[in-house]
C-alpha cells in the first residue's frame, strides 16, 4: 500500500507541476487528463505572480531529483560560489548524483526507484559499494549493479532494456553497457543535454530574492 500511495502522490505532483515525464504512470495519465488535479484543474488559471512562477520552477527542479528543500538550498549556495551561470552549475552538479545517473543509465524506471537501488546497496562505484544517493560521481568513474544483484528480476528487466522506452535518450556524457549493467561518466554533464525540464534562471531568482 505504501508504494501505491507514493505512486499516487508522484502522479498528483506531476500533474500539479505540469511534468508528464516525472513517472511513466503520469505520462499515461497526462494523455487522458492534461490539466492540474483538483476540482478547479480544468479552469483557466488566474495570472500568477512572479513569486509563484519562480517557486513553481523551483518545485519542478526539486521533483525531478526528488530533493528536500534543504538539499536544494545547499546546491544553490555551492553553485553561487563557482564560476559560470549559477542555474546551469546547479543542474550540472545535480546530474552527477549517483541516483540521477542510475536513472539515466536505465537501471531504474524513476528517480525514486533509482534512489532505492542505491540505498539498498545494489550499486558499486569503481568496484566499491556506495549507498548514498547524493554521492557525486566524477568523470572517469564507473557505476555497476553488483554481480549478486544482477541475477534478480528487477535488474534482469533493466538489462533487457525495458526501462529505456520511458526514459529520455541516453545523454552523451554516459557510456552505458546495459546488458552488463555498467555505466561510465565519461565527462562532466552540460546543461544543454541534461533531460531536466526547468527554467533554472527562475530558480536562481527565487533563491536570490
Amino acid at each position: 500500500m505504501t508504494s501505491i500511495r507514493r505512486s499516487r502522490r508522484q502522479v498528483r505532483l506531476a500533474r500539479a507541476l505540469n511534468l508528464p515525464s516525472l513517472t511513466p504512470k503520469s505520462q499515461r495519465l497526462f494523455e487522458k487528463r492534461p490539466y492540474p488535479p483538483g476540482e478547479h484543474g480544468r479552469a483557466r488559471r488566474r495570472t500568477e505572480s512572479d513569486y509563484a512562477v519562480r517557486m513553481r520552477e523551483k518545485q519542478r527542479l526539486r521533483a525531478q531529483y526528488a530533493l528536500r528543500e534543504k538539499q536544494l538550498v545547499r546546491v544553490y549556495e555551492n553553485a553561487r560560489k563557482q564560476a559560470g551561470l549559477t542555474g546551469e552549475v546547479m543542474v550540472e552538479d545535480l546530474e552527477t548524483r549517483l541516483d540521477a545517473l542510475v536513472l539515466r543509465a536505465g537501471f531504474a524506471r524513476t528517480i525514486l526507484q533509482a534512489r532505492q537501488v542505491v540505498t539498498h546497496r545494489h550499486v558499486l562505484v569503481d568496484g566499491k559499494i556506495v549507498d548514498r544517493p547524493s554521492f557525486r560521481v566524477k568523470p572517469g568513474q564507473t557505476l555497476q549493479i553488483k554481480p549478486k544483484s544482477q541475477a534478480t528480476t528487477p535488474f534482469l528487466v533493466a538489462a533487457a532494456g525495458s526501462h529505456r522506452d520511458v526514459l529520455p535518450t541516453l545523454p552523451g556524457y554516459l557510456d552505458v553497457q546495459l546488458e552488463k549493467l555498467t555505466a561510465t561518466l565519461v565527462r562532466k554533464p552540460k546543461r544543454s543535454e541534461i533531460p531536466v525540464v526547468c527554467e533554472v534562471n527562475l530558480v536562481v531568482e527565487y533563491y536570490a530574492r
